[in-house]
């Protein structure tokens, strides 16, 4: 590894004052990607800015609804909110039991008790899995700065709407009224190959997100969204065609291989 300052701050407001005055300054999260990638030499920032203590953006809310609409309550999760202890929040299990089990089939203990759900969405590695779930929820990431859509804030592979120097300090979401997520995982690095959220809100719209499989990183489905608006089961996937236009082809599977998972990690999904 190369030289680096090192900066452990107790704000975000800290950290983006530090950001702004470094030549090449990374926030350090959970680690898992960066340190691997400094370790590699692939990256040599002049600064690090932990913010592993910063106790605001840590912990999960969850605020209950008016009583009149089975789920809806709104969820609240803290940029350095831990893998693990997403997965085995138990207040959380109650209304969003599909975020748990995905969070608790990240990587392996290690990776989950390190790794943070800000530093997944901000790094947004196409094979990732929490960009499918917020994608599907209709999240919203909020920064130090501003709210962003989860619709609008991922825009390609490794890319997203953050602006230099802004910082992620929490995600919003209502709490679906069904949903699931099926993973095909790869053997050795445990990201997904293809991975599926599927969501029926409390209005009823639907939305289905895929991951892992895309040439540019997290995506909907509209016609998987189309069919299980019209009835929410694995059986109504059927007849639906997934085009492998548009989807990765790599050593570990071609677009064709792809599209089938799609189809059938939906239907996981689903129960």
């Amino acid at each position: 590894m190369y030289e680096t300052n090192y900066h452990k701050v107790a704000s975000a407001t800290d950290a983006a004052s530090i950001l702004e005055r470094a030549e090449d300054g990374r926030l350090l999260a959970g680690g898992q990607t960066l340190l691997p990638t400094m370790k590699q030499r692939l990256a040599d920032p002049t600064d690090l800015v932990d913010i592993s203590a910063v106790a605001d953006l840590k912990g999960i809310t969850i605020a209950k609804s008016d009583g009149r609409l089975e789920g809806g309550e709104t969820i609240t999760i803290g940029a350095m909110t831990t893998h693990a202890q997403v997965a085995q929040n138990s207040k959380l299990a109650a209304v969003c039991p599909s975020l748990c089990a995905l969070a608790g089939n990240i990587g392996d203990p290690a990776v989950r008790h390190r790794g943070t759900i800000g530093g997944s969405l901000a790094n947004n590695d196409p094979a990732a899995d929490y960009p499918a779930a917020m994608l599907a929820l209709g999240a919203i990431i909020h920064t130090n700065s501003r709210d962003i859509p989860a619709s609008n804030y991922f825009t390609g592979m490794f890319s997203t709407d953050l602006d230099e120097h802004e910082i992620i300090t929490s995600i919003s979401f209502q709490a679906p009224a069904s949903g699931g997520y099926g993973k095909f995982p790869n053997p050795a690095s445990r990201y997904a190959m293809a991975g599926v959220f599927v969501a029926k809100m409390v209005d009823g719209s639907v939305c289905v997100a895929v991951t892992g499989a895309g040439e540019d990183g997290v995506f909907r489905h509209p016609e998987l969204e189309a069919a299980l608006r019209a009835d929410w089961s694995a059986q109504s996937l059927d007849d639906v065609s997934i085009s492998p236009v548009g989807l990765l082809s790599d050593m570990h599977g071609d677009a064709v291989y792809r599209a089938n998972l799609v189809k059938v990690m939906a239907k996981r999904a689903l129960g």
